[in-house]
């Protein structure tokens, strides 16, 4: 049996065509509200994917309002912050990044992590706080130390950058801080020696900037307080790849045993 022919169906005027409006469009939105909007999205999100949506969008993303407002939210712009910064974007990125990148800095892991280890006299220990004729650590979160024998210890980390997340283009061109700092102590019944080197390294692991304190002397009978040492590079130039932090000391009695530097809480961090 055939069909009828179709019928015509027309919506009742209440709902006619011509009455349905569409709704307002994102780009109509006042730029305000739509950064208010995308500040809401993840930052990994806004440079992967939305600023790739339209000019709009990418002019707002690699603009400073959005980024401003971001750090606002996060509680990142605080009295650390710079409120001159010129690529708030990577002030950003650089402050949600920040940690240490010293693995094992205070002993937890016996040497774990510390390589290129020279272990001179009776070689590296780790002892807990205070430690015989010590001082307390004035962080109470720092319960262990490193300490040297009667001939010098060393040991060193290499940090790899780009395995941390610190892109190329980011060491190139914007050339975050790289903030170094290490805590060193004597005994306070033995003198003692410490040094600290640091060098950022190209891929080809060139020497391309480098920290190195004076070789410091504690004389014997100290007050064995905790001394804190940093130093800051910057405008190092493009081709940062690497840091490679170094310490180490030992007794100046030639004591048999652990009489020489004590050495802690070491750190690297790339700042804004």
């Amino acid at each position: 049996m055939s069909e009828g022919p179709l019928r015509h169906h027309s919506f009742p005027p209440s709902f006619s065509e011509s009455s349905v409006q569409p709704g307002p469009r994102m780009e109509s939105l006042p730029e305000a509200v739509l950064i208010r909007i995308l500040a809401s999205i993840p930052a990994v999100d806004l440079v992967l994917a939305c600023r790739l949506v339209c000019c709009q969008w990418k002019n707002l993303v690699d603009g400073a309002a959005l980024w401003i407002l971001k750090c606002q939210q996060e509680g990142l712009t605080g009295a650390e912050s710079q409120e001159n910064a010129e690529n708030w974007q990577n002030f950003y990125f650089l402050s949600k990044k920040r940690k240490n990148l010293i693995k094992n800095p205070c002993g937890e892991e016996d040497l774990q992590h510390w390589g290129e280890v020279e272990n001179g006299g009776d070689g590296w220990k780790i002892e807990e706080l205070p430690g015989d004729f010590g001082k307390e650590f004035p962080s109470e979160e720092v319960r262990k130390y490193f300490v040297t024998s009667y001939e010098w210890c060393r040991k060193a980390q290499v940090i790899d950058l780009r395995a941390e997340g610190y892109w190329e283009e980011l060491m190139d061109t914007t050339q975050p801080k790289v903030v170094v700092k290490d805590w060193y102590a004597g005994r306070s019944d033995a003198g003692c020696l410490y040094e600290l080197c640091v060098k950022l390294l190209s891929e080809n692991e060139d020497v391309l900037a480098e920290y190195k304190s004076e070789t410091i002397a504690i004389p014997q009978d100290n007050d064995a307080n905790w001394t804190e040492i940093s130093h800051t590079f910057s405008n190092y130039g493009p081709g940062v790849r690497f840091v490679r932090f170094e310490h180490g000391g030992q007794d100046t009695l030639f004591w048999k045993g652990w009489y020489g530097v004590r050495v802690t809480n070491s750190s690297v961090t790339v700042e804004p």
